[in-house]
């Protein structure tokens, strides 16, 4: 080798890249190896379909960067250990996804924009009359460790995760994520409906067609989730859709499984007050339990700025809100509220509002005796030292 290489090699040897390269080797991986531990331990095992089998159900560490321990819903006790949760009656979770969005991207950050408005509110309603903090023994259990780019292995975690929590007859409130959700929540809790589950969806958007651009997406939940058989698609009833975004594909799908479809005509037609009474009587008819899917997207989009596909013309932020109060009040099964997406979303309004329909939800549910009647454990989550 010629003098010239000889000093080549002995730069590169004296070389930051080099000394880089070895000490890495030299530091620890004993605080990594933990958090993979106890991620496991205090999130669950991932879902079977998992190649990696150090990926939890539940974030409970690092990864992934848009999920994870970042400030809880409304400042309830995060529950590190998902494996206690039954001694809640309402767990609020996130499903940071946005793989499934045809538009704009942006939804995987939606649980940490709407937990971060909440910031603003307190934990008392006037109207309601309700005091969230007293009244509901709530946690924030963190985000469902969801997998970028591949919609079928998050849908397998999100299952999972809402399996694990009502399995053990807690509330479920999912944080999303864009609306191709829908689908795998209702796959999680249908098993464990003894009998027919309704749903309740407001959107603009039908969402019923078998796949857009070839895939399972945002646009096509209800048509996956009414082929489950005690989710069928005659308890789907449809508040909000219009305007110049609801494919054919799925128009045609809806009409030919007798999905029931009320237009923001239809409201200002008739008035809230019929709309949540037809809606309640056609997702309650025959069913055990009933499902509240809330698209933010629903409400004009000059109010919500921040979501995937805005369209103009939808419901009034006081209209949503009444409209929520009236069907909470005759009882849910559990709750998502869909396509916030920050990096859309100036002066926090659409996370405000997303936050606003769990937020009243909620109220209702405690105000009419459908939650608030599970103690909080004191032993376990009180400050100080135990007698």
């Amino acid at each position: 080798m010629s003098e010239q290489g000889h000093s080549h090699s002995d730069a590169f040897a004296q070389s930051e890249g080099r000394w880089a390269q070895e000490a890495e080797a030299a530091i620890s991986l004993f605080r990594h190896d933990e958090e993979i531990e106890r991620g496991l331990a205090f999130g669950l095992s991932g879902s079977p379909t998992l190649v990696d089998r150090t990926i939890p159900t539940f974030s409970r560490g690092e990864l992934p960067h848009f999920a994870g321990e970042r400030g809880t819903f409304l400042n309830a006790p995060y529950l590190e250990d998902v494996n206690q949760v039954d001694d809640a009656e309402v767990a609020i979770f996130g499903a940071p996804v946005d793989a499934g969005t045809t538009y704009r991207p942006g939804t995987r950050f939606g649980p940490q924009g709407i937990r971060r408005s909440t910031n603003l509110f307190g934990t008392y309603c006037y109207e309601l009359g309700v005091d969230l903090r007293e009244q509901l023994n709530m946690v924030d259990i963190g985000d469902v460790f969801t997998i970028p780019g591949n919609l079928e292995k998050s849908f397998d975690q999100i299952s999972q995760a809402i399996s694990h929590v009502y399995s053990r007859g807690v509330f479920p409130v999912v944080l999303g994520g864009d609306h191709s959700i829908g689908y795998p929540t209702i796959r999680g809790i249908a098993p464990h409906v003894d009998g027919n589950i309704g749903i309740i969806h407001f959107d603009r958007h039908v969402d019923t067609q078998e796949t857009d651009l070839d895939e399972r997406m945002h646009t096509t939940p209800w048509f996956h989730a009414t082929n489950i058989a005690n989710a069928p698609a005659t308890n789907l009833v449809q508040i909000g859709i219009g305007g110049w975004q609801s494919p054919r594909a799925g128009v045609k799908v809806g009409r030919e499984r007798g999905t029931s479809i009320m237009t923001i005509g239809d409201v200002e037609r008739v008035g809230v007050e019929k709309i949540a009474e037809t809606a309640l009587e056609l997702a309650w008819k025959g069913a055990k339990a009933v499902y509240l899917s809330f698209d933010i997207d629903v409400l004009d989009a000059g109010f919500v700025p921040g979501t995937g596909w805005p369209e103009p013309g939808g419901l009034l932020p006081r209209e949503a809100l009444n409209l929520i109060r009236l069907i909470s009040a005759a009882g849910l099964s559990g709750l998502e509220i869909v396509e916030c997406s920050p990096p859309y979303d100036w002066a926090e309004q659409t996370a405000l509002m997303s936050s606003r329909i769990v937020l009243d939800s909620l109220g209702v549910l405690v105000r009419e005796g459908h939650l608030g009647k599970k103690p909080a454990a004191r032993d376990r989550h009180a400050w100080g030292p135990q007698a």
